[in-house]
């Protein structure tokens, strides 16, 4: 029996995770947005919120994947709900912000399709303001956090790797739809965005 297929979208903010995840589903229904586990203040969209006596526990019993801090919040993907999904034939989407959570991730047993959604600081900050963040500032921080980690993990190695500022949401859905389809290799380094994006 294979196993399950998953994706995971790693990206600094406003790179089109959400909107690419979006595109996904409606152009294909298997794919479903992995809402993490959210404890703490600030957007709620897009993740089951809960508390941190809550995630203290599941990790305790060793049911957290892969876990971070960021934005004065936690947050958790948790095996539960990746069974859940998995077990119904579901394809889940996970987003990330560091190059660490793909190996922890890759413990998991489904087959990882690993997307670097990528676009230019002043494109974070355009689409950040266009949406409406209260936190801003926080983003550009952390869109040059996503830099530095891509810095200091340069041989890591993608199935996939799209600039959401030259493709459309439409052909990036579809690049990934094909990259899961095909079970493409992790075979591309983020080496030239470092030398080419700033």
């Amino acid at each position: 029996m294979n196993p399950s297929s998953a994706v995971v979208l790693y990206g600094p903010p406003a790179s089109g995770k959400d909107t690419i995840t979006g595109a996904l589903a409606r152009a294909d229904d298997a794919f479903v947005h992995f809402r993490r586990l959210k404890a703490g203040s600030g957007r709620t969209t897009g993740y089951r919120m809960t508390d941190a006596e809550t995630l203290a526990d599941l990790r305790h019993r060793g049911l957290v994947v892969h876990g971070n801090r960021r934005y004065q919040a936690e947050y958790a993907t948790d095996a539960p709900e990746l069974d859940r999904l998995t077990a119904q034939a579901s394809i889940p989407v996970v987003h990330v912000g560091q190059v660490e959570a793909l190996s922890a991730l890759a413990a998991y047993p489904a087959t990882w399709t690993r997307v670097l959604l990528w676009c230019p600081r002043d494109v974070t900050a355009k689409r950040s303001a266009t949406r409406g963040d209260s936190d801003g500032d926080a983003r550009l921080r952390a869109w040059a956090d996503t830099y530095a980690d891509l810095e200091a993990h340069p041989d890591t190695l993608w199935s996939l790797i799209v600039r959401t500022d030259h493709t459309s949401v439409e052909a990036s859905a579809e690049l990934i739809r094909r990259a899961v389809r095909d079970r493409a290799p992790d075979r591309f380094t983020a080496v030239h965005l470092l030398e080419g994006v700033g």
